[in-house]
């Protein structure tokens, strides 16, 4: 499936939202090493020092490691280790605003031999289309080189940065004790007031709708298919409006499946849903709405888990390798 996704727009951008959105996570370094590449890239630079690269590559680790796990709970670290390291030597690296000469030696030391081996690697052996940097020279002399690739997109970042920073925050709360069993075994919930993304247990903030799904839309509102752009008002459409919910003569009477979670929400041009409103979904929209979600089951947990939770409401036995298409025809044919 990660295959369909990178077909359905083969692009520089589609491999670094595999490499970010559906990668397997262990620890959060990959996103840390992410936000480091585009702040380089962004500047256009072509090569870097390891040392350059691991100075915001530990600041970023930091900056999360202040407000939740990077690795999961009960997760023994060796004194030695990046991340144990990285606790030592945060509170007086926040201070000096750069990492220590330690942090800064464990980060340049760790990197090559972990993350930027394993950044390009995806499920079943396969790597990206597309890479984004190359290692040479020795210890104590590595070069980072940004590949063409890279600096072009990271040229129109600021949407990457933000499904980054997204991603990032969902494994980071699923390695939590407690929330990431709450996580892992049920998924999400949304709070639409808020748009957030929130545990169920806890109602605690994760991230935000958009940031978490619109890159499994390849950056493009559902509705019109154009991207969303940085500066372009933005909103979470219902595919299916909450309106069915109530029409039938309250909850009660709607016998589809809940219309307020994840599976139904997409991020759309704020002109696109206003002009949709109420209506039903087009089979173009319907067929684009499959392809996003299974995107998302290819992802790790919790959001395919809360796409899980939904369909174990639907039979759908008939269609177990592709179920959405299955799923969407069943609410559909709820809507009388």
């Amino acid at each position: 499936m990660t295959v369909d996704f990178y077909r359905t727009e083969p692009s520089a951008r589609t491999s670094w939202r595999l490499a970010v959105l559906m990668g397997a996570n262990s620890r959060t370094y990959k996103f840390a090493l992410g936000a480091a590449l585009l702040q380089y890239a962004a500047q256009d630079r072509t090569e870097v020092t390891l040392e350059e690269l691991a100075a915001p590559y530990a600041m970023r680790l930091l900056e999360h490691l202040a407000e939740a796990p990077q690795a999961p709970s009960g997760h023994s670290l060796g004194d030695s280790d990046f991340l144990a390291v990285a606790k030592r030597d945060a509170e007086e690296s926040t201070k000096l605003g750069h990492p220590t000469e330690r942090l800064l030696h464990a980060a340049a030391k760790s990197m090559p031999a972990m993350v930027m081996q394993r950044f390009h690697n995806l499920g079943g052996g396969t790597q990206t289309a597309h890479r984004f940097y190359e290692v040479t020279g020795r210890s104590g002399k590595r070069i980072v080189h940004l590949t063409a690739d890279l600096r072009r997109i990271a040229q129109q970042a600021s949407g990457l940065r933000g499904e980054l920073d997204a991603r990032w925050n969902i494994v980071e709360n699923s390695f939590a004790a407690g929330i990431g069993r709450s996580l892992i075994e049920e998924g999400v919930a949304v709070d639409l007031e808020t748009l957030k993304i929130t545990d169920k247990r806890r109602r605690r903030p994760v991230t935000g709708v958009t940031e978490a799904l619109i890159g499994f839309q390849h950056g493009r509102c559902l509705i019109c298919t154009q991207p969303i752009g940085p500066v372009d008002e933005t909103a979470v459409d219902h595919v299916f409006p909450f309106s069915l919910m109530t029409r039938f003569g309250g909850l009660s009477g709607w016998q589809g499946p809940d219309l307020d979670v994840i599976w139904n929400l997409a991020p759309a041009h704020k002109s696109c849903n206003s002009t949709k409103s109420d209506r039903l979904p087009t089979s173009t929209e319907l067929h684009r709405l499959a392809q996003r979600n299974e995107a998302i089951m290819q992802s790790p947990h919790p959001l395919k888990r809360t796409l899980q939770v939904s369909l174990r409401d639907v039979r759908h036995s008939s269609s177990v390798g592709h179920p959405w298409p299955h799923f969407l025809r069943h609410v559909q044919a709820s809507c009388g």
